[in-house]
């Protein structure tokens, strides 16, 4: 099969049809084998009934739908696993991303060799003032702490190899940094690519203010995980070295000042109370990686590792 089109959504029963007829005109014009995979994220209208009539009338639709509402990354990583297609696109449900650049992502993948293609909505038809300010900031500090060079971190209009998302997990709210949970997976063919930012025709955004604050969190747990995860100690260890080596020459500081003046008031000072304060915080980072350590080497996964190919093994 040559494409799995994924597509969260929630509340979207107006725009489905319309959405999936477009596809499928797009598909079928340029001779892919196919299938769309609709996955329902606890809707409470009509969609998961859309969904039903849309997969009786076409066996390449298919749907998944949750008991509850689980978030976009729950839909995303469900889709991943049932996709079948050699190459998988995303896209969000809302009409705003257009199936017209489905055959050109496509080529991106399988002509280009790139791992991923992620969209960059260069033109926005979203507010300013609440959405695109915040998201270039998110953008920008993705871009500094993750070192991939995208414009647009949260489109949803990617397309990936489907070994790509066979071998990542996406969980929590981290469906915006798909392209760091890539890289760490040691997919670094990362492209990017202008799409069109259509309008939304149908609905309401279903996005608030704290999906920046949750994405960057996500993001600096991604980051600190993808590099400590199997080593904590190389992390807490180094810090809490730090801090401790501080607290404890401005103790023997002290102390020297002390024998030199008999007079000389230690505990009058505030760096006596700095001093015993760093040195606490240092041995508290030296135990969190020592103990970390202990629970990674104790992990049944500690020596999972993603492997690409093996020769003259069995």
């Amino acid at each position: 099969m040559d494409l799995s089109i994924v597509i969260p959504l929630y509340n979207e029963d107006e725009s489905l049809p319309e959405l999936c007829d477009w596809i499928v005109r797009v598909v079928t014009a340029n001779n892919f084998s196919y299938e769309i995979i609709m996955v329902d994220d606890g809707s409470t209208d009509d969609s998961w009934c859309i969904i039903e009539k849309l997969s009786a009338g076409n066996p390449n639709i298919k749907g998944i739908k949750f008991q509850r509402n689980y978030g976009k990354s729950a839909a995303l990583n469900e889709g991943f696993k049932a996709a079948q297609g050699s190459v998988v696109i995303t896209m969000d449900a809302d009409m705003q991303d257009s199936p017209d650049e489905i055959p050109e992502l496509y080529r991106m993948i399988t002509e280009d060799k790139l791992d991923m293609v992620s969209g960059w909505k260069k033109v926005r038809y979203d507010n300013k003032l609440t959405k695109n300010f915040p998201s270039k900031i998110f953008n920008a500090m993705a871009r500094s702490i993750s070192g991939i060079k995208l414009h647009d971190f949260n489109c949803g209009l990617k397309a990936y190899r489907k070994k790509v998302v066979k071998s990542i997990e996406i969980y929590g709210e981290m469906h915006r940094n798909i392209p760091v949970l890539a890289k760490w997976s040691g997919f670094r063919k990362i492209g990017e690519k202008v799409v069109e930012h259509r309008p939304r025709k149908y609905g309401v955004t279903k996005f608030g203010w704290d999906r920046f604050i949750n994405g960057f969190l996500d993001l600096a747990t991604l980051t600190f995980v993808g590099r400590f995860s199997k080593r904590p100690m190389h992390f807490f260890g180094l810090y809490g070295t730090f801090f401790f080596i501080i607290g404890f020459f401005s103790s023997l500081y002290l102390i020297i000042a002390k024998i030199v003046d008999a007079n000389y008031g230690i505990t009058n000072k505030p760096l006596f109370y700095i001093a015993l304060v760093v040195m606490i915080i240092g041995m508290q980072l030296f135990l969190t990686g020592f103990i970390a350590e202990l629970v990674v080497r104790n992990a049944a996964d500690r020596n999972n590792y993603l492997i690409e190919k093996k020769a003259g093994l069995n």
